[in-house]
């Protein structure tokens, strides 16, 4: 895909995102919203991150911030803001009958060439496209959050997804400097939810269990397994872990076959060992905006940091 005009449905913090990652890939971008304070509140806060991300040496694309932020513009009006688009990406609330709604207000005023795609983390596409009668150009290109400083997008086609869809949109992904990964099919959580619930699920267990306290939890992953899990996969890491994959299941297939019986039922996610978390997490960082927003920006910087860190070694 050429550059050309995207637009962006709903100014969030995601579709802020969006917006920012498609002007870095030197695309015009039109950002819809119902509530003109929301659109100018979200130009006001791209024009800000895009300075300090140019300070920084993490601004993306090879565009000033001043250009790229000259590409972004509002729109209240879908009908005009659709016009001349070529790609189409939601990111409204996560509703199934809001974005039903939007999408069914698409269906009625695009051509047969723009791609309708959705943000969701949740919602299948046999739940949001069916029965459109532009079906064949929808897909779901889930991001993570926040798709500026996290690259990997999930694409998710409908059953009746034409594959040139998903091969444009994988394309156009890659070209503005995401990391798209192929579904062959729908499922409920998509692929990184479902790894990351399953992580969470035992993560709970553990603490609930007493086993070990939720600080100590975290620091297993973010000084231990996430610390290799930033360069590569855990099937990879298998790999590398023995003489090959073989060799890997060979040597611990009865073990991991073990400990994974001893595994218990889907915790509730509530009770005393909510409390119990909510209690440590909140001891770290309290719930308030101030606290919250700060550390959510720690958060990013790092990001930030592991991103140009990846790019450079990638480049060696």
């Amino acid at each position: 895909m050429e550059p050309g005009q995207v637009v962006v449905i709903g100014s969030g913090l995601i579709g802020r995102s969006w917006a920012m990652v498609f002007a870095g890939g030197g695309f015009r971008v039109k950002l819809y919203d119902v509530v003109q304070q929301q659109i100018t509140s979200a130009l006001e806060y791209i024009s800000k991150e895009m300075k300090k991300l140019e300070q920084s040496g993490m601004l993306k694309g090879t565009l000033s911030a001043e250009k790229q932020f000259s590409l972004i513009s509002g729109s209240m009006d879908l009908k005009m803001a659709v016009e001349g688009a070529i790609f189409i990406q939601e990111c409204t609330p996560e509703k199934l009958e809001l974005k039903k709604k939007i999408f069914g207000q698409l269906d009625l005023i695009v051509n047969n060439d723009v791609i309708l795609s959705s943000s969701t983390s949740t919602l299948l596409p046999t739940k949001l496209f069916t029965g459109l009668k532009h079906v064949k150009q929808c897909i779901v290109a889930h991001p993570v959050n926040p798709p500026y400083y996290v690259p990997l997008v999930e694409l998710v086609p409908h059953p009746e997804t034409e594959p040139s869809t998903v091969d444009k949109t994988h394309a156009l992904m890659k070209k503005i400097g995401q990391s798209p990964v192929r579904l062959t099919k729908e499922i409920d959580g998509f692929v990184l939810n479902r790894l990351q619930y399953a992580v969470i699920s035992e993560a709970w267990r553990l603490v609930g269990e007493g086993v070990v306290s939720p600080a100590d939890l975290d620091l297993v992953m973010s000084d231990g397994l996430g610390m290799r899990y930033a360069f590569m996969g855990p099937l990879e890491t298998m790999h590398l872990n023995a003489e090959g994959m073989t060799n890997y299941c060979e040597r611990y297939r009865e073990g991991i076959i073990r400990v994974l019986k001893t595994f218990g039922p889907v915790p509730e996610f509530s009770g005393e060992i909510e409390q119990k978390i909510s209690q440590a997490m909140s001891e770290k960082t309290p719930v308030d905006a101030e606290h919250l927003n700060a550390r959510r920006a720690w958060r990013d910087k790092c990001l930030m940091g592991l991103a140009k860190l990846k790019k450079q070694i990638k480049s060696n």
